[in-house]
């Protein structure tokens, strides 16, 4: 499986940042930042809609290659946040998403809206450098996670001062997920990981099985309003959009007409699962 590429690449790039990484002095420094900006809370009782809206900042993806030629992330961080995004997810992965830690730290420094490291996330040493340039959240995927590497990951992002969004994709994951204490996130992909076509009926399956406590994000494969519409229907408290913005030339334009069913909605009833 392709996603088993990924994570042995992941593994590379780990043992490098093993290398040059000083774990006393990292946890040192981080001892000393500020609290992070809740994710949870501004997708839910502070988001701008009826529902939360997580847009991600991409250039390009490993199924669809570049998605958007001209890519400046500092100008289209801006454009989401000037729309009424409540969050950015940055994609920080090199190899497969021409992601970068320095593309996150250019978008840190320009917004003030809470902001989720989206990567492949396994090993300590990664939840360390997210939270050092600036993560609020981190992407916590159960694919790729035995359990033992799913709750040690869970609970040091946590130690570390961050959220995490545990994204599942079937059912068996999300049950996995749901046997570690105080699950808050949880996010499920509506892309399958073997044929990468995506279906929202993945999220409509999944949904009935979430507890009502846990913040719901749907993630890939809404690109209509009737999408976000349904959606809503369907008590979910969030979206993460990327490719269908990422593919506009006017990004705030396409976030306001994407997100037209929600806006009508008043974002003073909060979350709807929480």
């Amino acid at each position: 499986m392709f996603l088993n590429r990924i994570v042995e690449t992941k593994k590379a790039e780990v043992e490098q940042l093993q290398k040059h990484l000083n774990v006393t002095q990292a946890e040192a420094d981080i001892s000393m930042l500020m609290p992070v900006r809740s994710l949870r809370e501004a997708i839910t009782t502070k988001r701008s809609r009826g529902m939360g809206l997580i847009a991600e900042v991409k250039k390009a993806s490993p199924s669809k290659g570049i998605i958007r030629e001209q890519f400046n992330p500092i100008e289209i961080a801006q454009s989401y946040v000037n729309a009424g995004a409540d969050a950015l997810s940055v994609l920080t992965d090199v190899s497969y998403f021409q992601g970068g830690i320095d593309i996150f730290k250019q978008v840190r420094a320009q917004v003030n809206v809470p902001m989720l490291r989206k990567d492949f996330i396994i090993s300590r040493e990664q939840l360390l450098e997210a939270r050092l340039i600036g993560a609020d959240a981190v992407l916590l995927i159960a694919a790729i996670l035995d359990d033992v590497q799913l709750k040690e990951l869970f609970e040091q992002s946590k130690e570390l001062g961050m959220e995490a969004l545990i994204e599942v994709h079937e059912e068996s994951e999300l049950h996995r997920v749901l046997n570690l204490e105080h699950v808050e996130l949880i996010g499920i992909n509506n892309r399958n990981l073997h044929t990468f076509v995506t279906d929202l009926a993945q999220t409509d399956q999944l949904r009935q099985l979430v507890p009502n406590h846990c913040t719901l994000v749907s993630e890939s494969g809404i690109h209509l309003p009737e999408h976000i519409a349904h959606l809503y229907e369907s008590s979910v408290d969030a979206v993460l959009i990327g490719e269908h913005f990422m593919r506009n030339d006017n990004i705030g334009e396409a976030v306001h007409d994407l997100m037209k069913p929600a806006e009508q909605v008043s974002s003073t009833t909060g979350s709807v699962n929480s």
